[in-house]
């Protein structure tokens, strides 16, 4: 440890440690403008002055990249360190005088303006080579540098033109302390709806904010060591030493005894009904990506705005895309329209604009969820009956320049309606997740018409599936809100806690079972039994049935040519003799 003075304030630091870490641990300010705690300083600014005085020395130096010694008394607020810090704010007032933290800097010294000349008024460089440093040290791009000399000095990519060493990760407008460097769409676009992604576009961070584990994972397309074999910035700030990039990918086998089937379901893809433009207008929006604006970590902080930056004048929002369509899904995907009314409630409350739900029938099925839509119509929401036909930008009159234009039959007062609106949201529908097939024959599982996986019993087995130990929860069922897929998620987590307390379960007494006299070994009941229950005899040269596997589906049964596959309470004596009973009555 090093004893030192800070101020007159006694005080130990450990050998190695600047005056600017020290000053803070003492909670001593000390301005700076090019320093960084993940960059190694370089005194560029020089704000940072402070005087010294060890032994019989006495002198001014930086204090970002001075180092402490023994015995030594440092002076933050010296005349002397004062003068200096007035001096080189006056010279980044002439060299920089647009950038917001040279002008507050010089405020708190009581320095109005600068002596020496200024070139540029709108210039917020200040020269400290932060930028330049991240880009070649951090990232290893090396798309941007000094270039030019003495007064012309300036930071700039290679003859001032987008360099293809860019690899647009935007760490050089991250570390710039003056805002000099920004980002900004080549198209010069304010907000890019169709890039609008559901989550932060860090390359660390966790799948989803409601994610369990909370645990982040690194994502290699967007990492800046993956792309050039630089940074590691994370590391270093990384007090657990948790992060390892050479970790690699692995796949891990376990023995369960239950499994919980929970995949979820993917948003219907809207550009299968080109009639509404998504794809083509900028302005129409699907329903996850105006959630994902609304939100106050979103691109746009939360602000509902058009492509432009503008906010919207008028919205319409349309129920039922991909959804009770016999062109795509026959079935109602139950939470569009309580979201679609959420939306036009949140349009309400941020903007002033006019709200219009085209909606089929509305549907507020759920506790609280009638009274919502009636709040809603007196916000003076517009709710219009009629399924749309199209969304076009073609102006048919002078309000409706630059406008999209829903054109829909209003069911209730019998007429074609053209609704002229500045942004459009398609209230798209649910369906079964990516993968679900490959899952299906993986658990030897069944799916309803709808292709959701389907369930043992609808009203008394609503988590269970035909396979033993196998459930099912959420969206994979059918679709769902939130609270039904909180409810049925924790009903599948009893269900699998019980069974494995249990230990055991019972069989299913109606099972499948060979005639050995009768089967003639053709084997085509292994390849349909659907539970894999049934193998092949060598020796005997016949099919045997495993009755642990076994299900009862009776699919052998009805297939086997021969007659050798029987199911046990079911054999044709004795549904006969049920027959034969029901008509002696």
């Amino acid at each position: 440890m090093v004893k030192i003075k800070i101020n007159g304030k006694e005080t130990k630091v450990e050998k190695g440690t600047t005056i600017l870490k020290a000053a803070e641990k003492l909670d001593i300010k000390i301005p700076t403008l090019c320093y960084h705690p993940l960059l190694e300083p370089y005194s560029a600014c020089r704000i940072c002055m402070v005087e010294i005085k060890i032994g019989k020395r006495n002198e001014l130096v930086t204090a970002c990249n001075t180092v402490v010694e023994n015995g030594m008394e440092i002076f933050t607020d010296s005349e002397r360190a004062l003068k200096a810090r007035k001096m080189n704010i006056e010279l980044l007032m002439a060299r920089a005088p647009a950038a917001e933290p040279v002008k507050e800097i010089a405020k708190e010294l009581g320095v109005e303006k600068t002596r020496f000349e200024i070139k540029d008024p709108n210039e917020k460089c200040i020269l400290c080579g932060l930028c330049v440093r991240t880009c070649e040290q951090v990232v290893g791009a090396k798309a941007i540098s000094f270039i030019e000399r003495g007064a012309d000095r300036k930071v700039s990519t290679p003859f001032g033109e987008p360099s293809e060493d860019c690899i647009g990760c935007a760490a050089c407008a991250y570390f710039c302390p003056t805002e000099a460097i920004t980002v900004e769409d080549l198209d010069k676009r304010e907000v890019i709806h169709d890039e609008m992604i559901l989550g932060p576009n860090s390359a660390i961070r966790v799948p989803i904010r409601q994610a369990v584990p909370m645990v982040p994972f690194i994502d290699e397309e967007n990492c800046i060591h993956f792309k050039t074999g630089n940074c590691k910035l994370c590391e270093k700030v990384c007090e657990k030493e948790a992060i390892n990039h050479d970790m690699e990918d692995e796949e891990i086998e376990l023995e369960v005894g239950t499994i919980i089937i929970a995949t979820g379901f993917k948003g219907f893809d809207a550009k299968k009904v080109p009639a509404y433009g998504y794809g083509r207008f900028k302005n129409v929006l699907t329903a996850l990506e105006f959630e994902r604006m609304v939100n106050a970590s979103g691109p746009t902080g939360g602000q509902i705005r058009l492509a432009d930056g503008r906010e919207p004048e008028s919205v319409g929002i349309i129920h039922c895309v991909g959804s009770r369509d016999e062109n795509f899904n026959e079935y109602c995907s139950r939470v569009c329209c309580m979201y679609s009314l959420k939306f036009a409630h949140i349009i309400k409350e941020r903007t002033n604009a006019e709200v219009y739900n085209f909606y089929i029938d509305m549907r507020a099925f759920g506790k609280g969820y009638e009274e919502f839509y009636h709040k809603l119509l007196e916000e003076g929401v517009h709710f219009i009956r009629g399924r749309v036909s199209e969304i076009s930008d073609v102006a048919l009159t002078p309000e409706e320049e630059g406008k999209l234009i829903i054109r829909v039959e209003d069911t209730l007062v019998g007429t074609v309606r053209r609704i002229p609106v500045d942004m459009a949201i398609l209230s798209v529908g649910l369906e079964p997740n990516f993968g679900s097939d490959e899952i299906t024959r993986m658990f030897n599982l069944s799916c309803s018409q709808d292709a959701f996986f389907l369930e043992k019993h609808p009203k008394l087995a609503p988590v269970s599936t035909a396979a033993d130990g196998i459930f099912l929860a959420g969206t994979c069922q059918g679709p769902k809100d939130i609270p039904d897929t909180v409810a049925q998620a924790g009903a599948a987590a009893s269900e699998a806690l019980a069974l494995a307390d249990k230990g055991k379960f019972e069989l299913e007494p109606v099972t499948a079972e060979i005639n050995e006299e009768l089967c003639s070994g053709c084997q085509l009941c292994i390849a349909l039994c659907p539970f894999s229950a049934i193998s092949y005899n060598k020796e005997k040269d016949i099919s045997e049935v495993n009755e642990a596997l076994c299900k009862g589906c009776g699919t052998c049964v009805a297939a086997c040519p021969s007659g050798a596959a029987m199911q046990n309470h079911f054999r044709d004596e004795q549904i006969i003799a049920e027959i034969e009973g029901i008509l002696s009555v």
